[in-house]
């Protein structure tokens, strides 16, 4: 009997299942999201697939999850109420924050409420200095009393964050004892688990967080694993993680913020395992979707990671240097850029008479005025209808039938109109702003990075992705593009590629040159032996566990890291002058510039990864049932390309008539997206499916 992995992303609108089988055999489903009990979804969905495709549950041999159910309840503040036990005097930290803000001339900008109310946050007498030495011991009878204040106040998970815990974690342990024997069940974490590293704001925020989301997500994976059980699917289930990598359930419920930002990340994961394959080492990937448009870098076959990242800070526009408008996270995770332009974007005209996109959008409902479903305000969708680039009657295979004039008629109404502006042209104005406004999300990644764009191709995918691939490309003088198949089901198939990794990191904050090679050898050598018995415990052989060391470092008096590869092996005087020498070219490629050989140089923090390496590839070369939903008709249509081209004869075809390679303009229609291949260009179908489209 053929074995089935399933790979269910949960959006705020739909939930995308993907089914592979060790054959290549590959069913898909998309489902609205049941808001409140996502689980729901992916359920009926997987039961909906079962039923049409003669497939029985106990086929299924894995599910990966990515979800947004963590990064929703900080969104929205529905998280768990949390106390937080820190040392005295600092339980204002999580207010006073970095200082750091994301508008610095707006005198009416407000800090958003901190996790836990202050009046929720109380301080022990205690302190460790920060060289791990007890300067005050923790008095216990002190603990006590203060756990038992938060468990009058009805808490519902507590955090535990110390000064200078990072060095020596005996009284933050000291307290998670207590804190079980007087409430035994109540979730809690102290920072020397969660986050062992220097920065005191950032170490309190990222506690409070995981504990704020721990019942949150604790509650969602019981229901999500009993409603799996019920359906007869008893398989393991493992989770998407910001930085990437896979973790299973138990580990996702003790550190949910690992899992806040796993939603986004499972399109680059897929991305760069297809990359791979096409011998395509260094890439820019671009998702866009109805409300956002995401993209990240990966180079050298491997997906950039930031060291930390805000949550609920709003849409990021253009420069990564403005921050402190969320929640901060120090945790790995994938580095995306984000700009607020998707397919629901609102099209509107500013006070100084400038047409505008975003960030509003018109959502799912009422959705776009082509939708018919009552939006009465102009969308990007609209205006990619006026241009030809869409079906005019009908997307998603037929299931959602369009109203073409609805679109012409409030677009000339609301922008045309009062910019005095030929239709066509302003239609193709807003597809021009939305291709602006999401390059500077590319430039975010990397010409702010010292990375040239013109080096990488360009990785497209989402439900509006490769609609506006080639415009972007064009732009940036990229010359090549990659749109996979499946490519608005991508980040759910994307899990599929995904290893079990588990992250460590520990504080060093030593001058690189001082430090021996015992001391690297110990710290390094203690990440490398709690990755084997965590992949170990998951159920993986000795042979099958890689490790990777990677450095936080700077330049000593300056407050920003990078991240550089560190040495494997035994440390001695020749790697730890390696390791230094990677830093300082890694400095001079992203700032251009590096320092002389008498400058010291900080290590921050030693990091490594645990990674399993699975028996078999996680997805075979060749894939079958690809063309269950395919184009539903071939011909031609009217598309506008500019001023200079004007409106062009645009052959409509699906993906499979670019077996033989083709020279646009050409619009290629999918099930679940669109692709624009625009004058000039040519199109062709891989061996892998996918469209490979190169550029002049």
């Amino acid at each position: 009997m053929a074995k089935f992995r399933v790979g269910a992303d949960i959006g705020g609108t739909f939930t995308d299942l993907v089914l592979l089988g060790q054959d290549g055999a590959l069913y898909t489903k998309k489902v609205p999201s049941t808001v409140g009990e996502y689980e729901v979804a992916i359920v009926d969905g997987l039961s909906s697939i079962f039923d049409s495709a003669d497939l029985n549950a106990d086929q299924i041999d894995e599910v990966l999850h990515g979800t947004t159910v963590a990064s929703n309840a900080i969104l929205e503040h529905k998280g768990a109420k949390t106390g937080l036990i820190t040392t005295e005097g600092f339980r204002d930290v999580l207010e006073i924050r970095t200082l750091r803000m994301p508008r610095l001339y707006d005198l009416h900008w407000e800090k958003p409420p901190p996790l836990a109310e202050r009046y929720l946050r109380l301080g022990v007498n205690e302190r460790i200095n920060n060289k791990g030495g007890i300067d005050l011991a923790l008095d216990l009878g002190e603990v006590e009393r203060v756990v038992h204040r938060l468990l009058d106040e009805n808490v519902e998970a507590i955090a535990v964050c110390l000064i200078n815990s990072y060095t020596n974690g005996d009284h933050e342990r000291a307290i998670k004892d207590v804190i079980e024997r007087l409430a035994p069940g109540l979730p809690h974490c102290i920072s020397a688990d969660v986050l062992p590293e220097i920065s005191e704001y950032q170490r309190t925020s990222t506690t409070v967080i995981n504990a704020y989301v721990m019942p949150i997500v604790s509650q969602y994976l019981y229901q999500l694993s009993a409603r799996l059980k019920d359906a007869a699917i008893d398989a393991p289930l493992l989770l998407m993680q910001s930085n990437g990598g896979l973790i299973n359930a138990d580990v996702a419920e003790s550190k949910p913020a690992n899992i806040i930002e796993s939603g986004p990340a499972g399109g680059v994961v897929g991305a760069q395992a297809l990359a791979r394959k096409l011998d395509l080492p260094d890439i820019i990937t671009f998702d866009m979707g109805g409300t956002t448009a995401k993209t990240s870098l990966v180079e050298d076959g491997d997906f950039t990671r930031s060291l930390d990242y805000q949550v609920g800070g709003g849409i990021m526009m253009g420069s990564r240097l403005m921050s402190g408008a969320g929640y901060h996270l120090k945790i790995p995770a994938i580095d995306l850029a984000e700009v607020g332009a998707g397919g629901g974007s609102l099209v509107w005209i500013d006070a100084g008479g400038s047409m505008q996109i975003g960030p509003q959008s018109a959502g799912a409902v009422p959705g776009p005025c082509c939708y018919g479903m009552g939006g009465e305000d102009p969308t990007v969708t609209d205006a990619n209808v006026i241009l030809g680039y869409l079906n005019p009657d009908y997307l998603v295979g037929g299931e959602l039938a369009l109203q073409a004039n609805k679109s012409r008629k409030v677009f000339e109404q609301k922008i045309a109109g009062p910019l005095d502006l030929d239709l066509a042209h302003a239609a193709h104005g807003a597809h021009q702003i939305v291709i602006s406004n999401m390059i500077r999300a590319i430039r975010a990644i990397s010409s702010e990075r010292g990375r040239d764009p013109r080096d990488y191709a360009l990785f497209a995918f989402g439900g509006n992705g490769p609609l506006f691939a080639a415009g972007m490309a064009k732009a940036l003088d990229m010359k090549r593009i990659v749109v996979p198949p499946f490519p608005g089901l991508f980040s759910s198939f994307g899990l599929l590629y995904a290893d079990v990794e588990h992250h460590y990191s520990r504080s060093m904050m030593q001058v690189l040159r001082e430090t021996t090679a015992g001391a690297l050898n110990g710290i390094w050598g203690g990440l490398e032996t709690q990755a084997r018995e965590q992949l170990a415990a998951d159920g993986y052989r000795p042979d099958q566990i890689d490790i990777r060391r990677t450095a936080n470092m700077h330049y000593k008096g300056q407050i920003f890291e990078l991240t550089v590869p560190a040495p494997s092996g035994d440390f001695d005087a020749e790697k730890i002058a390696e390791l230094e020498e990677r830093f300082g070219q890694e400095h001079e490629r992203t700032y251009g510039h590096r320092a002389g050989p008498e400058e010291p140089v900080m290590l921050v923090n030693a990091q490594l990864i645990g990674r399993a390496i699975p028996d078999h590839p996680p997805v075979p070369d060749r894939l079958k049932g690809m063309d269950a939903r395919v184009a539903m008709k071939s011909g031609s249509r009217q598309a506008y390309f500019g001023p200079e081209a004007g409106w062009l004869e645009a052959q409509v075809l699906s993906r499979y008539d670019l077996a033989t390679e083709r020279a646009g303009p050409l619009i290629v229609e999918e099930y679940d997206a669109t692709c624009l291949v625009p004058p000039g260009a040519r199109a062709r179908q891989d061996d892998f499916g996918n469209i490979i489209i190169e550029l002049p």
